[in-house]
């Protein structure tokens, strides 16, 4: 497991770095190698913030917990990172598996409009490349929750066809798919 920790408005700590990487051994169960784990903490006045995001095979889990101890913070995000993979292996158990490797990349734009008295159209302000895995609806609605997005691009694995999930306000999901004809 290769773990990246990053400290924010604190000092380097070796203890808390290696508590970490202890705390996270737990999860390898859960998913297979290799797995990436990024650790951000953050101490913001009394607060003590940590974000953890685990990224293995198209996978991507991300949890934050703020409380007034480091050590309480680390416990609280790997123990929700824990019940998430637990929740996804689960849900896992009863789909078939993807044995197809068709992976296409796609990017993602972010846009960002100022005033419409100042500027027409939009300017683009970070362009990203994406990974648009094959995937059935269900798989796509469980990525969507695991990384907790509002919505998800996805290559259907029986249509080959690009689609689109999301959230709708009702907490139900939307499923936009290409009309070929």
């Amino acid at each position: 497991m290769q773990i990246t920790t990053t400290f924010r408005h604190m000092e380097q700590s070796d203890a808390l770095k290696s508590y970490v990487e202890e705390k996270l051994e737990r999860v390898k169960k859960y998913i297979d190698e290799p797995v990436v784990a990024q650790s951000y903490m953050t101490v913001e006045k009394i607060r003590h913030i940590v974000e953890i995001t685990l990224t293995a095979k198209g996978v991507t889990i991300k949890a934050s917990e703020a409380t007034n101890d480091m050590y309480a913070s680390i416990d609280a995000v790997v123990d929700k990172i824990e019940r998430q993979l637990r929740r996804y292996k689960e849900r896992l158990k009863g789909h078939k598996p993807s044995t197809d490797v068709r992976a296409k990349e796609g990017k993602r734009t972010i846009v960002q409009a100022e005033s419409l008295e100042q500027q027409q159209t939009p300017v683009v302000i970070k362009t990203e490349s994406i990974s648009i895995k094959p995937m059935s609806v269900d798989e796509a609605v469980m990525q969507m929750d695991l990384m907790h997005k509002d919505f998800l691009v996805f290559t259907d694995d029986s249509s080959e066809n690009i689609n689109v999930i999301y959230r709708r306000k009702d907490g139900n999901y939307g499923l936009i798919e290409p009309n070929r004809g």
